[in-house]
């Protein structure tokens, strides 16, 4: 169970929140929801926008969700005060620099996807803490920042008195955490390529420290390139070609500037989430404010919300709903029929969360039959299942476990078998080891675990040929089998860790079916769906069968998406950032046609 403090915050923030939870309330997931209070009316209350109780909250709590926040200058703020709090000294601070600042959330994570077409899938991530942002903000300067800047033809003419300074922060205790969040975050997602965004030919020493650091800190991560480029350079290339980034780390103004940029390049502020992380705190939130004129008018976009829900359940270890989320957005934004009008719809926000939600409760509605599961993993190569697997940190290939038959593939369920060696100086009779094949259903795989052991066999011809007509599906076996050429000839699909001819008659017996066997870091639970093929053999735990040939599936498109591009004359390196290759199990690929 993951706790969430839930902070609607004002404006349109309480209403794209309870559409986003509506959403999430379709996956079941395992969440512990505490709502808390945060912005404009605790500050027109309390004269406090994050009150204490708050605080509170967010130490309790594993991350937060917050909605929308708004903020007003410091002379409209101090106007909507009650009466007893103005003039007490009371100063309005934004509530999301308070976070920020008090959490020390170092990293605003911004991913950039392309949600129709999957022509780019980016991240700008900015730092949080200090650059132009950090709060040194001065108008009407005292001796120590009037002797910086007295040089200046305009500041001689105007005097200290009216003269404004804002000083860019950058240390390097900043700059080093940033950029390893930034190596790390694209490492973590498969991108190989991270930008530096600054403006080195006009900000020369702050620039030139920032590089140093850069150059320093990209060694420990040899797999990632690195470039600097100007800021107003990758303005352009973001709306030009926004596929060739990969992951952007900007200090807090440009980063600021490039996410929005950012977001307008996806399609509008609507579809734009946001994380901010630090080494312990965390909150998640959609990009667009507060919009207070159109607050109860059930016309906000809760598309970011919902895509800001999917980052929170990234940070949290539940990366798969998150997916399910992303799908979820990709396909109502995709069919244009339920959008709001930000995006040249007139649907409101609780109709496009209910369609949003609807895709989530279709696939769970019309669960796949088991067989119809076994049937489609068996039509998939098991590479591609294996990237499944990972990509759901699931364990599944059978190490050692090598294929008897060429050309042979197949998919079942797990009947497992167990043998142990018969002890020395015991009657060496024969033990009718292998009679447990009677009791095999139709359709099923066998499992049989001899402990890797090659001193004998444990199937053979007379097995395969009952196999065959009991209608078993194949065989992975953990030890070895014997009569090769028989097996062949027939063309059963024989999977095991070694040959011999040695007979096991009077060395092995059974000792269990229907348990779990354990073939080295991989457990095989009976009714698991075991897929075998050249490349060798996994297992596929029941549970999660339907959920791996989704991805698997998507894999195969991918894959055969760039196969195509490439045939077509597209570069390689282009093509897999195009069709969503660091992702291809969560990518809805396009066709050649479509690109």
């Amino acid at each position: 169970m993951k706790s969430v403090a839930v902070l609607p915050g004002d404006g349109i923030g309480p209403e794209v929140t309870t559409a986003a939870l509506e959403v999430v309330a379709a996956l079941g997931l395992p969440l512990d929801l505490h709502f808390g209070e945060i912005g404009w009316e605790c500050w027109r209350q309390e004269g406090n926008p994050v009150p204490q109780r708050t605080w509170k909250l967010l130490e309790e709590t594993d991350t937060c969700l917050l909605g929308a926040i708004t903020s007003k200058p410091l002379r409209e703020a101090d106007e909507e005060l009650p009466a007893d709090l103005r003039g007490t000294g009371l100063t309005f601070v934004s509530p999301v620099i308070q976070l920020r600042q008090h959490l020390n959330l170092y990293a605003n994570v911004r991913p950039i996807t392309d949600l129709v077409d999957n022509r780019f899938d980016f991240t700008v991530i900015r730092e949080n803490t200090e650059g132009l942002y950090a709060g040194f903000d001065f108008h009407g300067l005292d001796d120590a920042l009037w002797n910086a800047v007295r040089g200046h033809p305009n500041a001689r003419v105007s005097g200290p008195g009216s003269t404004s300074v804002t000083l860019r922060l950058q240390t390097e205790f900043g700059m080093d955490r940033l950029l390893r969040f930034g190596f790390a975050h694209a490492r973590s997602r498969g991108y190989r390529r991270l930008t530096l965004v600054d403006k080195p030919n006009v900000l020369r020493h702050s620039s030139n420290h920032l590089r140093q650091r850069l150059e320093l800190i990209a060694d420990d991560f040899p797999d990632i390139e690195t470039e600097i480029l100007n800021v107003d350079a990758v303005a352009l290339w973001m709306v030009r070609r926004p596929e060739r980034f990969g992951v952007l780390v900007a200090e807090n103004m440009f980063g600021d500037i490039l996410s929005d940029l950012g977001a307008g390049v996806m399609g509008g502020l609507g579809l734009a989430p946001s994380g901010n992380i630090g080494d312990r705190g965390s909150y998640f939130e959609p990009v667009h404010g507060s919009a207070p004129g159109m607050a109860g008018q059930d016309r906000a976009n809760p598309m970011a919300m919902v895509l800001a829900t999917a980052q929170m359940l990234d940070h949290l270890d539940l990366p798969v709903p998150g997916d399910e989320l992303r799908a979820a957005v990709r396909s109502v934004a995709a069919r244009r029929t339920t959008v709001t009008y930000d995006m040249g719809g007139t649907s409101g926000t609780r109709r496009v969360a209910e369609a949003m939600a609807a895709e989530l409760t279709s696939e769970k509605d019309e669960p796949v039959a088991d067989e119809d599961v076994v049937d489609r993993l068996a039509r998939l190569d098991t590479a591609s299942i294996s990237d499944a697997l990972d990509s759901l940190d699931v364990g599944g290939v059978l190490a050692g476990i090598d294929p008897r038959v060429p050309g042979a593939r197949a998919a079942g369920r797990a009947f497992t078998v167990t043998y142990r060696p018969v002890e020395s100086g015991t009657d060496t009779g024969f033990r009718n080891a292998a009679n447990y094949l009677d009791d095999v259903p139709e359709g099923s795989f066998v499992v049989v675990d001899n402990a890797g052991s090659t001193a004998c066999t444990n199937w053979g011809s007379l097995l395969t040929g009952l196999a065959q007509r009991r209608g078993v599906r194949g065989t992975v076996l953990h030890g070895a089998a014997r009569d090769i050429a028989e097996i062949r000839a027939a063309g059963y699909p024989l999977f095991s860790t070694g040959v011999t001819m040695v007979s096991g008659k009077n060395r092995v017996e059974l000792a269990a079916t229907g348990r779990k066997v354990v073939i080295g870091d991989v457990t095989v639970h009976p009714g698991d769906i075991v897929v075998a093929d050249d490349n060798g053999a996994l297992v596929v735990p029941a549970d999660r069968a339907a959920e791996v040939a989704d991805r698997a599936e998507r894999v195969e498109r991918t894959e055969g998406a760039i196969a195509d591009a490439v045939d077509g004359g597209l570069r390689l390196d282009e093509a897999r950032r195009r069709f969503g290759y660091a992702k291809p199990w969560a990518a809805n690929s396009r066709t050649v046609s479509d690109a």
